[in-house]
């Protein structure tokens, strides 16, 4: 199963792609996609879509993992945050590729185990998951990979429960 993890944006969007074989994660690849602070926004949003759609293209991901947004305050960034998501997205829909929503405190507790983990022990527990020399940066893109392995945890468990309705259907 390939997974293409994303961590949406418009100034970094983080992507990392990570393919889960006989239990195991192996990291495909991973980067980011930016776009300058002194870009109209429309051409951010272009460059988004653009690069977003060669990732897909390369790559060809099984299913995507993305953050779930939520805000708090600044109504202009989340509205501009909501935009460069619906781009970074469009690729992935017209591809047909199943989306999945995480919030970073699922991707915490997946990854390290605790929802309140600092960034920090969430990159060295990615670190060690996928046996990476180092760290992965940006932090955008760390979390983009994040995202696919919480993803690709996922897949053993909903495995695992399918196993067990089957298992219970028969008895």
């Amino acid at each position: 199963m390939r997974i293409l993890g994303i961590d949406p944006g418009y100034a970094i969007v983080g992507y990392g792609v990570v393919e889960v074989r006989h239990g195991k994660m192996v990291l495909i690849n991973c980067g980011a996609v930016t776009t300058g602070a002194d870009m109209p926004f429309h051409k951010r949003l272009k460059t988004i879509f653009e690069d977003m759609s060669y990732v897909v293209r390369t790559f060809r991901p099984e299913e995507v993992s993305v953050e779930k947004l939520f805000f708090n305050s600044n109504q202009k960034t989340a509205i501009d945050v909501a935009q460069a998501r619906g781009v970074t997205l469009l690729p992935v829909i017209n591809a047909d590729i199943p989306i999945f929503e995480y919030t970073p405190l699922q991707v915490k507790s997946s990854i390290v185990g605790y929802g309140r983990a600092e960034k920090i022990q969430v990159q060295e527990m990615v670190r060690n998951m996928l046996h990476l020399k180092e760290i992965i940066k940006p932090d955008d893109t760390a979390d983009a990979v994040a995202l696919a392995i919480t993803h690709g945890l996922s897949l053993g468990r909903r495995q695992l429960e399918k196993e067990n309705t089957i298992r219970s259907g028969l008895k």
